[in-house]
């Protein structure tokens, strides 16, 4: 039994013991040959369940917080681009030193442009040398502040490795420069201040690309003001405390230009007013204001912008004439000084509200920079354009005067750009003029002149500056000033010609006129320079009167060679003669001819008083004899002395506001003695039609004619015609001819229009 046992332990099958042992690594021999690879695969799974069961914690239990290890590791970040990158790790390892981040720009201005090679090369030695680096300041990190909320450590560290390694394969990127100002705002204190070595280091740099950085930051160049003066005109309804003055377009400039402020109920004085409408209106300057007549959008009326009122003749008002200005210089204005340059990404920040139209963040923005930098021209003058943004917001006329009192300040700071001086006095200029004071305007021009006085533009302003309060003899001596030193200067000779031709020089007028036209200059191509040329050449008798009418229909300054007013409202029905069924106002005309006699016995009664109230026509209409007015409303408004001498008449004409009311005409008798002759001329609106009822009539001899069609007065009649249209009188009878005159709105003007269209 022993010997069977003996040769089972020995020579038998092998036992279960040895037959793990072989498996698991023994050898034939009996010695063990170490673990086998299911050893390993039993370790390994150990460790991982390990690991997950580690991560599991960390998690559910909120050991690490990531966010906060984020943050602590981005302390070490080394070279500003807001993130901590082998290039930190090389300035914290002394391997390069640290620099001051350049201003950052476009990201695809910065991607770097290094060879692959180089950068792959870089990176294996570099992420040998920060790996120790790296793995000291997590366990810093994860130790500072164990009570703390944490995260999943593991993960957020598998994904910055992730994108490392996504970048060895692409270009370098600068990050954005929002997110690199993000990461530097919550490092940077908020009294930082700059170090002497760095801002001295920018001022250099300001210095090298100071051409750059004023052509960078743009401000509108003079003919940019002009579509922004044309928006600003306000509701054209009232002048403010300015006279009104009569009608007058062959003397005065002023004549053409209307006051506007941004007030909306104020009403304006008046002066007496003739018969014969013209191009516009006589200055009748007040102490230090003057209403100048408007002109008329070339568009259909709307209820709340009837008129773009341009001052077409004026030179800084002219896209046309900067525009070449600005070729020839081929420059753009510098606008900032050596302080300014070194502020100019907080003046960019406050002018980019402006021009988004947040008109008071604006404001706020550079009043906060003129506080900070009262001595900064640009900031100031930052502060005056969003005084007058807002002034045109608000329709305010005290926000506009402190816009006006901002530009003026601008001029007075040391070191003021002359471009920006420029800037600032035509601005202030006609910001002046907007609000009526246009003798303060003038001072503005003359100091321009004083301190420009080679540039011949401002001295045409000067002049335009002076004829704007009537006085025509220093507004000849300025043009006759620029043509001695600029005698092909165009915009120059019209102005002169006009003055010529407002002194009654006809002839002499005549080439300046046509040679200022024919220049094409900027500020000549005017509706009212075609007209008095070709008014000049008709009082000469010249038939080439027509051709520059037909002229300036063509180029769109007439409605037609016939119908030649200047202040129209586009769209309304034009015909020279109308009947009383096509105007509407069928009860007034048979009121005016029921009623005949009464009023005519009242203006006769007046005409036999020994102080005539009858005034002679002075507008330089007639070329001979005599003709005199006496005028009972005019612009809307009632003559109360006037009314007392022909008190049934008016009391008649109360019943009729289409009459009363007309603000752009009068009502008015009309005496005109024989021999004389009224020279062909236009009245200056669409607007309103003319009623001629006859009251005194010579049985021949009296006759007028409206654009090619002639009329013959009847006593007791009304002829209605539109005076916008070419029209001439002839008066070669034996004895006087009295005739009462109402001028009523156009019919198809709309209400709102009436109420709202500036007084002429």
């Amino acid at each position: 039994m022993a010997s069977r046992k003996s040769s089972r332990a020995t020579g038998g099958s092998p036992s279960p013991g040895s037959k793990r042992e072989t498996k698991h690594g023994g050898g034939k021999n009996g010695k063990k040959e170490g673990l086998s690879g299911s050893s390993f695969f039993t370790w390994f799974m150990v460790i991982a369940l390990l690991g997950v069961w580690t991560s599991v914690a960390v998690v559910w239990f909120e050991l690490v917080d990531y966010e906060e290890v984020l943050g602590k590791l981005g302390i070490y970040d080394a070279d500003g681009d807001g993130d901590f990158d082998v290039e930190d790790a090389k300035v914290l390892l002394g391997l390069k030193e640290r620099s001051v981040p350049a201003q950052p720009t476009s990201p695809e201005s910065e991607e770097s442009v290094q060879p692959a090679e180089n950068v792959e090369s870089e990176r294996k030695i570099a992420d040998v040398e920060v790996e120790e680096e790296i793995q000291s300041v997590l366990h810093e990190a994860l130790h500072s502040q164990p009570g703390e909320r944490h995260e999943d450590v593991d993960e957020s560290v598998n994904d910055q490795w992730q994108v490392k390694e996504e970048i060895r394969d692409e270009t370098l990127e600068v990050p954005a420069t929002d997110d690199m100002l993000r990461e530097l705002e919550n490092e940077i204190p908020e009294a930082y201040e700059t170090p002497d070595s760095i801002q001295k280091d920018a001022d250099s740099m300001v210095d090298d690309v100071g051409a750059v950085e004023s052509e960078s930051y743009e401000i509108p160049a003079l003919d940019d003001y002009v579509p922004d003066l044309e928006e600003r005109i306000s509701d054209p309804d009232t002048p403010g405390d300015s006279e009104v003055m009569p009608e007058d377009a062959v003397e005065h400039y002023a004549e053409d230009r209307v006051h506007e402020d941004y007030s909306e109920d104020q009403e304006p004085k008046h002066e007496k007013q003739t018969e014969a409408q013209d191009t516009g209106v006589e200055s009748k300057q007040t102490e230090d204001d003057v209403v100048i007549e408007p002109e008329e959008s070339e568009n259909p009326v709307k209820a709340e912008d009837y008129s773009n009122d341009v001052q077409v003749g004026k030179s800084e008002k002219e896209t046309e004439q900067d525009k070449t200005e600005k070729a020839k210089k081929k420059k753009k204005p510098k606008l900032l000084n050596k302080f300014d340059k070194t502020i100019k990404a907080e003046l960019d920040a406050a002018e980019k509200l402006r021009k988004k139209g947040k008109v008071e963040e604006a404001l706020r923005a550079f009043e906060a920079l003129v506080n900070q930098y009262p001595q900064s021209p640009r900031a100031r003058y930052g502060k005056a354009q969003s005084e007058d943004d807002l002034a045109e917001k608000m329709r305010s006329n005290e926000m506009l005067q402190q816009a006006i009192n901002t530009y003026d300040e601008v001029v007075s700071l040391p070191n003021v750009p002359s471009d920006l001086i420029k800037l600032s006095l035509k601005r202030e200029a006609d910001r002046q003029q907007f609000l009526g004071r246009m003798r303060g305007s003038l001072v503005t021009l003359q100091k321009l002149v004083q301190l420009f006085p080679s540039e011949t533009s401002f001295k045409n302003d000067l002049g335009v500056g002076y004829l704007l309060i009537g006085d025509n003899s220093n507004a000849k001596k300025v043009y006759e000033e620029v043509l001695s030193l600029a005698p092909n200067d165009g915009f120059a000779k019209v102005h002169y010609g006009f003055i010529l031709k407002a002194e009654n020089k006809i002839a002499e007028s005549i080439p300046y006129l046509q040679e200022g036209l024919e220049s094409g200059d900027p500020g000549t191509d005017d509706g009212r320079f075609y007209f008095h040329l070709g008014d000049a050449l008709q009082r000469m008798g010249d038939k080439e009167a027509y051709k520059w009418y037909e002229l300036g229909y063509q180029r769109g300054h007439f409605a037609s060679v016939w119908q030649r007013s200047l202040y129209n409202v586009k769209g309304l029905k034009a015909q020279p003669w109308w009947t009383a069924r096509e105007t509407g106002y069928t009860e007034l005309v048979k009121s005016l001819e029921k009623n005949w006699k009464l009023i005519r016995d009242e203006g006769l009664a007046v005409m036999d008083k020994k102080r005539s109230l009858f005034l002679p026509e002075d507008e330089n209409l007639r070329e001979k004899g005599d003709w005199s007015q006496f005028t009972l409303w005019q612009q809307g408004r009632k003559n109360e002395n006037a009314c007392k001498s022909v008190p049934k008449t008016c009391a008649l004409l109360e019943r009729f506001p289409e009459a009363t009311g007309c603000r752009r005409g009068q009502i008015k008798y009309s005496i005109m003695h024989p021999g004389t002759h009224v020279w062909p001329h236009t009245g200056p609106t669409n607007c309103r039609l003319r009623m001629h009822l006859g009251l005194v009539i010579p049985k021949e001899g009296c006759r007028i004619r409206c654009a090619q069609e002639y009329r013959d007065w009847e006593e007791g009649k009304v002829l209605i015609f539109d005076d916008s249209f070419e029209h001439e009188v002839w008066q070669d009878a034996e004895s006087y001819r009295l005739i009462f005159i109402v001028d009523v709105w156009h019919p198809e003007l709309t209400a709102q229009q009436r109420r709202t269209l500036p007084a002429i």
